[in-house]
């Protein structure tokens, strides 16, 4: 196993919510998890709505600060703790990533080469690279406002490649696509995977999840309740597949909660 990792140190975060008479309760979204992913590794977050998914990648990914706990990345030998250094190192995809409009996707790539400090050659050949991974050269020169989902969601993960991160944090990248663009960011992330990247997800596909990961993080009320690969979880339960181990265990973590 390679040197570079990013891991999570026990993060918390609290949210104050408002309930009835006016009074305030403190709610933990993400509640005391730590997790470690390897270079070469995609790691799947799964837990139904409200489990903490989307809170645990943000902080996961420097965008909010955690009220308890730490995030760090392992490059080589060197251990990265800043924020702005560690967002250097990650290429962040949520599912309401919003982009300009008035640009197309080329000119939006050229401008975050410039904001990275990249040459305009590295960021142009850059762009020609990308473009051929995720299949773009048919709308790279489209304004972004036309284009359709699927071509948008692969100009959004675009986004995240200029700069060639270690790290890649995506929040349910194939919400809603066709099945051609959902097969075309898969298959990006198992090249990622192969070139040794470092790769952490959530879905809700439970097939595309069993069919990408290689471990399985399954969260619920913002604390792991078990990890393991996709055929480990399933002998664990008993299960043929993702879908009854994911029931499976939340229906017992229903029950524990209410006992």
């Amino acid at each position: 196993m390679g040197k570079n990792r990013i891991t999570a140190d026990c993060l918390v975060k609290t949210f104050t919510k408002n309930e009835k008479k006016s009074r305030k309760v403190d709610v933990n979204a993400v509640d005391g998890i730590s997790m470690t992913v390897q270079e070469g590794e995609i790691v799947g977050i799964l837990g139904p709505n409200g489990a903490g998914k989307t809170t645990l990648l943000r902080m996961m990914s420097r965008l909010m600060r955690p009220t308890h706990g730490t995030v760090s990345i392992q490059i080589g030998e060197e251990e990265i703790t800043d924020d702005i250094e560690i967002k250097r190192h990650i290429g962040y995809l949520s599912n309401n990533t919003k982009l300009y409009g008035r640009l197309s996707a080329r000119e939006l790539l050229q401008m975050l080469g410039v904001l990275y400090g990249m040459s305009k050659t590295d960021t142009e050949r850059k762009i020609e690279e990308i473009s051929d991974i995720l299949s773009m050269e048919s709308f790279l020169d489209n304004r972004i406002e036309k284009l359709s989902t699927g071509q948008t969601q692969r100009a959004s993960i675009a986004r995240c490649l200029v700069h060639d991160p270690q790290v890649y944090i995506f929040d349910e990248p194939t919400l809603g696509l066709d099945i051609l663009s959902s097969a075309a960011i898969i298959e990006f992330m198992k090249k990622e995977r192969d070139r040794g990247k470092i790769i952490l997800y959530s879905t809700h596909y439970m097939e595309e999840a069993e069919y990408l990961c290689d471990r399985i993080v399954m969260i619920h009320r913002g604390k792991i309740v078990s990890e393991g690969s996709p055929d480990s979880l399933k002998a664990q339960t008993g299960k043929e597949n993702l879908r009854e181990v994911f029931a499976e265990l939340i229906a017992k973590e229903g029950i524990a909660d209410e006992h």
